[in-house]
C-alpha cells in the first residue's frame, strides 16, 4: 500500500519513479496491470498549471493565474514556455501593490502581466538565446551569460521544470510589460482620492 500511495502522490506532483522488479514479480496480473498504468501516470508531468500548483514555491503565482481567469488557457494544449516567479519574487513587491493587482478591478492589469511571462512555445534552457523573446503580451530581453539567464530584470532560478503542455523557468522577480506600472499607479491614486501617488518602487 506505501508504495501505491508514493506513485500516486509522483502523479500529483509530475514526478516519474520506478518500481521494483521484486514488488512488479510478486504482484498478481492485475495488480501488475494497476501498477503499469499508475507507472505511465507518474512518468507523464501534469500541464503547468498541475506543475505549479503542486510546487509550493509557486502559491502567489496559482493565486494571481486564478484570479486572472487564466488557469484553463495555460492548460491547453500549447505549448507554452512560462517564466514563473517564485513566491520570494511576489514578496519584493510591495503589499499594496500585490493586494491592487488581485482586486477585480484589476484583473485586466493582472492579465497583462502573467501574460508578458509567457512565451507562445516550448523553449528549454539550452535553446535560449540572447535576444529578444516574444510573449503572448510583449518582448523580453534575454541574456544568456555562462552560469545565469537573465529575463529583463530577473534570473533564472530554476530551469526546465517540465510539463505536458510545456515548460516552466522560474524567476526571482516579476517581469512587467512597459505601461502596466504607470496605469497600476494611476488606479491605486484614484482608489486614494489622492492628486498624486508615491511612485512604486523600482523593483520589477
Amino acid at each position: 500500500m506505501q508504495t501505491l500511495q508514493k506513485i500516486a502522490l509522483a502523479a500529483l506532483c509530475g514526478v516519474g519513479i520506478a518500481i521494483s522488479p521484486a514488488i512488479a514479480n510478486s504482484a498478481t496480473p492485475a495488480d501488475q496491470m494497476e501498477n503499469e498504468s499508475r507507472l505511465i501516470i507518474a512518468q507523464e508531468p501534469g500541464t503547468i498549471v498541475d506543475v505549479a500548483s503542486g510546487n509550493e514555491d509557486f502559491e502567489t503565482l496559482v493565486a494571481a493565474v486564478q484570479a486572472a481567469d487564466l488557469v484553463d488557457d495555460l492548460s491547453s494544449e500549447g505549448p507554452f514556455t512560462v517564466f514563473a516567479p517564485t513566491d520570494d519574487a511576489f514578496d519584493l513587491l510591495p503589499d499594496d501593490v500585490l493586494a491592487a493587482l488581485l482586486e477585480p478591478e484589476n484583473e485586466d492589469l493582472l492579465t497583462d502581466i502573467l501574460l508578458y511571462h509567457v512565451v507562445p512555445d516550448e523553449v528549454t534552457s539550452d535553446e535560449l538565446e540572447s535576444g529578444g523573446l516574444d510573449t503572448l503580451n510583449g518582448g523580453l530581453a534575454i541574456a544568456v551569460e555562462p552560469d545565469n539567464v537573465v529575463v529583463n530584470n530577473a534570473s533564472v532560478v530554476l530551469p526546465d521544470v517540465d510539463a505536458s503542455n510545456g515548460v516552466i523557468h522560474a524567476i526571482n522577480r516579476v517581469l512587467v510589460p512597459p505601461g502596466t506600472l504607470a496605469e497600476l499607479e494611476s488606479r491605486m491614486a484614484e482608489d486614494d482620492d489622492d492628486d498624486e501617488v508615491e511612485p512604486i518602487p523600482g523593483l520589477w
